[in-house]
Order: C-alpha cells, then structure tokens, then sequence
C-alpha cells in the first residue's frame, strides 16, 4: 500500500524563486553624517581589490524595477576611494542630492545595510602621474577632498615631497569639518607615525577658505592665489614647474580655471601614460 503524503509535504519539490543577490556586494560598517548636505561611510573591502591611492571605483544600489520589462539594473556612479591603500575597509564621502538617483537613496544607509562596489580601480590622481619634484598641492572643492584624504595617509606622498599644501574651498564652516578633522587626526595616528615617519604631519599646511559662510579666510583659492595672497598666509613662494606638482578634484569651472592658471606658471598636465607636473580628475564634480 502507498503511503499518502500531507498536503504540505506533496508540494515541497515546486521550484522556489531565490531573491537575486546584490552583485559586487559590500557591507557598510560605519556612516556618519557631517551636515544635511554631507555624509561619508565605510565598508568591506572586497579580498582581491588592489587601488593607488588617489582612484576610484563605481559604487551604487540597484535601481527600481524597469517599468516595461521588470528588470533590475545597478544604478552606479564614480566615488573617490578616501580611504589609502593600505586600508583593510574603504572608505566614501558624498553630498546628499534629494532628487538625486543615487544619492537621494544611499544618503540613507545604514550600518549592516550592502552597497555596490564594482573592484576596478581607475583614475589620474595618483603619484605615478607625476614626474618628482619638492612640494605638492592638492587642489579641493566640496567632496573633491576624498581623494585627498586618501593620499593624506599614503606613505608614498611623504617619501616623494618635502611639503605638502591641502588647499580646500566650501561654501561652508561646516562644510569643511571632514577635511579638518582628517588632517587633525593624523597628529596622534600612531600607525602612521610609525610607518611615514614621527612627525610626518608636520610637512601639511592646510588652506581651508569658504565663499558664503563667515569664516577666518574667505574667497575662492584661484582668487586666492592670483591676488598673492594664499602665497602669503602659507609663507611659500609662487608656484612654479621646477619645485611644484599638482592635483586637482572639483566643480568644472573650478578645475577648467585651476588648469589655466597652472598651466600659466609653466605647469605641464599629466596622465598615468605620460606623467609631468599636475593632474587633473575629469571624472569627478562636485
């Protein structure tokens, strides 16, 4: 005699649609938020991944389902990695965008929560792009500052320069906080003390100006800079091809008048393939 099978036991072998697992998944161990407009946070690093410090990668969610054919698709875009090469997390710092596709959802990511990050580092700020020379400038606008907070903590900058100059310009005093306290932290980072060298900080002259907002230095660097100002305030000589490198991240208009002016002082644009004296990020703005 057959044995009867439950009802619930008959219908166990039917196919069961497994949820589609987020591609290049990533799991957030750290958000923080610096005003409404800004946040940064941290997640794994995928075992293989391999970046310069100074590149960046295609992060994301996925997308809403196509409303004709009902597919998913990743909705992605370019972060700079703030994080150095030597991190075991990475590390992103991104402006909140309301109506933005990307921004608008990932601004509300939480500790736990998976994030899209495709392992394919790319980018020109990077030490390699360079030829050698005494002093660097990093060149910043709004969240331009994340690749710099990367080389800000990359052995490498230190071993190639005698000085470092981080200029960054905001809107804001509160804009500016990420910035500021990355820099300062660096004072009592003891593995990197160890590992660049006691004192390693003390090569940093940091230039944080704002354009709306009352702060102790107002204006825009390239204003800045043409009136002799900035020249002044940091007590360092006019720029030129011989002793100085260069490294600009921000808005368009920013980076379009950074190369011209650099370019007037005898500067030369570089590229991983053929380095010279300033490189420019033309995949970010701010």
């Amino acid at each position: 005699m057959n044995e009867i099978l439950p009802v619930t036991d008959a219908v166990t072998d039917t196919p069961v649609k497994a949820t589609p697992a987020l591609p290049d998944a990533q799991t957030v161990t750290e958000v923080t938020h610096w005003t409404d407009k800004l946040f940064s946070f941290r997640c794994t690093r995928p075992a293989s991944l391999r970046f310069r410090s100074g590149e960046f990668v295609m992060i994301g969610l996925m997308n809403d389902p196509d409303p004709k054919t009902g597919k998913v698709k990743p909705l992605l875009r370019a972060y700079s990695i703030a994080s150095p090469s030597w991190d075991e997390e990475m590390e992103f710092y991104s402006i909140k965008v309301e109506n933005g596709p990307l921004t608008s959802r990932l601004q509300h990511i939480k500790v736990g929560d998976e994030v899209i990050l495709r392992p394919k580092p790319v980018g020109t700020l990077v030490h390699d792009a360079l030829i050698p020379g005494k002093r660097i400038w990093f060149f910043a606008t709004g969240t331009g500052f994340a690749p710099f907070a990367s080389l800000l903590r990359e052995p490498q900058t230190y071993e190639d320069y005698e000085e470092v100059i981080i200029t960054h310009t905001c809107r804001t005093a509160g804009e500016l906080t990420y910035g500021r306290e990355l820099i300062e932290s660096l004072k009592d980072d003891e593995l990197l003390n160890e590992v660049i060298g006691e004192g390693f900080w003390k090569k940093i002259k940091y230039y944080p100006t704002t354009t709306r907002e009352e702060s102790p230095k107002m204006g825009r660097i390239t204003d800045l800079i043409n009136s002799g100002e900035a020249y002044k305030d940091l007590d360092v000589t006019p720029l030129c091809p011989d002793n100085d490198r260069a490294m600009i991240c921000g808005n368009m208009a920013f980076n379009l008048e950074l190369k011209a002016m650099l370019e007037e002082a005898g500067l030369e644009e570089g590229a991983n393939s053929k380095p010279a004296q300033y490189v420019v990020e033309k995949a970010f703005l701010d």
